[in-house]
């Protein structure tokens, strides 16, 4: 076991140093107008404060996004509805604060609905024993549909001081409010997966169901718990993207259902489960919001951005597979 901690341990290195070489390549490539000692002194357009300030503005929903993601994951698990769960749940508060309800009961709303949707996942896959994949593109599906219901091919703006507040204001002038929360709730979940019984018991159902049964320990019950906090961290995304844009719309966050995935992935997060931790995902989270901002920057077609970031998640798939032929030679 001690082992296997060291080589996630370099996996970590290894997703630092390729940090600092996105940040080198960026830098240089969005220099255009700047010389190699302008450069230097940081006075690139990717190297602006201004301009890095946008990968931390980036971060918030992607924080609540991954953080669901890998609680999941360490469990064996999948979920691919997390954006369109988000979705729906930022048409729900916007739905019901145009109604003029008050914005706690709102709120709460959206929060049932996004974790009644992890309940269905966990329902699919435990009772029903479908695979996690097709359960899951089909809860999605089924929220799309109810965004699109609801919407009526309108958008629908979000008009309170307070979620305005959580979704624009900035502490220390660089920080948002949202980020912070986001921080806060993803530095609890590492908390309670390494400090915690019920982490080890995560780790335990992900790496190996059949003993943790010996164990006494109910892996049926840790997969409904763990699919329902997902669908709570994608309503916590779907209101931050509400409060942030001031607005719902019918595309919301579901073009970032695999946004959580690849973070996690990256971060040293195995699909088969039983490995990994926060602290690689947000890691992996971070090179992620640096890659997107960075082809940005350069100008690269948005299209060619789809391209990239397909390949980036091939790049993560690849890192997984050689730490789960790494592992299986040290368990040897």
């Amino acid at each position: 076991m001690e082992k296997i901690k060291k080589i996630l341990r370099k996996r970590i290195m290894i997703l630092f140093l390729i940090i600092i070489i996105l940040f080198v390549v960026f830098a240089i490539l969005s220099a255009k107008n700047y010389s190699i000692a302008e450069v230097l002194a940081g006075k690139s357009t990717f190297q602006n404060p201004k301009n890095l300030i946008n990968i931390i503005n980036a971060l918030p929903i992607s924080i609540f996004l991954t953080t669901g993601i890998t609680l999941l994951m360490i469990s064996g698990k999948l979920d691919l509805s997390t954006g369109a769960n988000g979705t729906l749940c930022a048409m729900v508060v916007a739905y019901f604060l145009r109604g003029s309800m008050p914005l706690i009961p709102a709120l709460l709303i959206a929060m049932v609905v996004g974790s009644l949707i992890g309940l269905i996942n966990a329902a699919l896959v435990n009772e029903l024993r479908v695979a996690p994949f097709i359960g899951t593109l089909a809860t999605s599906s089924i929220a799309t549909g109810l965004v699109y219901f609801i919407a009526n091919k309108k958008t629908i703006d979000v008009v309170h001081p307070i979620m305005k507040y959580y979704g624009k204001q900035m502490l220390f002038g660089y920080v948002p409010v949202s980020a912070l929360i986001a921080g806060v709730l993803m530095v609890i979940a590492g908390v309670v997966l390494h400090k915690t019984n019920f982490g080890r018991k995560i780790y335990l159902v992900g790496g190996n169901p059949q003993a943790a049964m010996l164990s006494g320990i109910n892996p049926k019950k840790i997969s409904y718990i763990l699919f329902i906090l997902c669908g709570l961290f994608s309503a916590f995304a779907g209101i931050t993207f509400a409060a942030r844009q001031q607005t719902a719309n019918m595309q919301g966050i579901s073009a970032a259902r695999f946004q959580g995935i690849t973070a996690a992935v990256l971060g040293g997060i195995a699909f088969g489960g039983g490995t990994g931790g926060m602290a690689g995902a947000f890691v992996g989270l971070v090179i992620l919001n640096m890659f997107s901002n960075g082809l940005t920057v350069i100008g690269l077609s948005p299209y060619l951005q789809s391209v990239a970031t397909g390949l980036l998640l091939i790049f993560a798939l690849t890192l997984d597979f050689l730490q789960k032929k790494q592992s299986e030679k040290v368990l040897q």
